[in-house]
């Protein structure tokens, strides 16, 4: 059965893909490249975002227990990033600098504002950090992508990252609204998860890892299984459905694409 990871792992983790982030940056003939995975965007407009993102969420923790936002968190809250090539990994690096010795600081149990308030995530710095890993790994492989040398998440990485999607993104109180269903994720690594989705919201569970998808009673409407790095990059909309090995009803899984409960 999949387990979160301990904070030391997330603050090393968040570490690891930012250099891999960085190292992507650097490689690149240019900023202006395309980001396939991002349409609109180039790669300047790429490390912008996420690099605003490590500093939104930096000053989300050093805020403590809130029932909103700093206004940092707005979207014209901080200054725009360098565009010079060495100012801007400059710039970056202290946005990561600066997240990981606030959530250093905070510890993983001290509360803070988040946006998946009513999901199974708890509103703490751990589960920023945790949120983070996810956000610069996906987003690392997009900046591979813009030089067709994208590699899979690493396997710690991925596995955590369906778990932490399922229950952060996914899990809600907000009404289903179509016909119930249950969604099976197998990563081939040896863990399994169920998304239950029905008129009280979505729930997750993570299942025994010898779980396959079969017939019965208990049987979901539809299975997925991949490495969980492709697991979560369809989550994450970077991979079509069909990368994924699918049993079942597998409109459901478009379903829960297209699915925004906040609207």
């Amino acid at each position: 059965m999949a387990k979160t990871l301990e904070f030391p792992a997330l603050l090393r983790l968040i570490d690891e893909r930012a250099t891999a982030f960085r190292a992507a940056i650097l490689s690149a003939p240019s900023l202006d490249l395309p980001v396939p995975t991002c349409p609109d965007w180039t790669l300047l407009d790429l490390v912008e975002h996420l690099g605003k993102g490590q500093r939104k969420w930096t000053a989300v923790v050093h805020a403590g227990p809130a029932a909103t936002p700093p206004a940092e968190f707005a979207p014209d809250g901080l200054d725009p990033a360098p565009r010079e090539r060495e100012a801007l990994l400059t710039w970056w690096d202290d946005s990561t600098a600066r997240l990981l010795n606030a959530l250093r600081e905070a510890g993983p149990d001290r509360g803070c504002w988040t946006w998946w308030g009513g999901s199974e995530s708890p509103q703490t710095a751990g589960a920023v950090a945790r949120h983070r890993v996810q956000e610069v790994a996906v987003h690392t492989y997009d900046a591979q992508i813009t030089q067709d040398a994208p590699h899979p998440l690493p396997e710690d990485v991925a596995l955590d990252g369906v778990d932490e999607f399922l229950t952060t993104c996914c899990a809600t109180t907000i009404a289903w609204p179509h016909k119930p269903a249950d969604l099976d994720f197998h990563a081939i690594e040896g863990h399994s998860w169920r998304l239950s989705l029905d008129a009280e919201g979505a729930r997750t569970t993570r299942l025994p890892s010898a779980t396959a998808a079969g017939e019965g009673p208990d049987a979901p409407t539809a299975s997925a299984r991949a490495t969980a790095s492709d697991v979560v990059l369809w989550l994450y909309n970077r991979i079509p459905l069909d990368s994924l090995r699918l049993h079942g009803d597998g409109r459901v899984f478009d379903l829960l694409r297209d699915w925004n409960p906040d609207e």
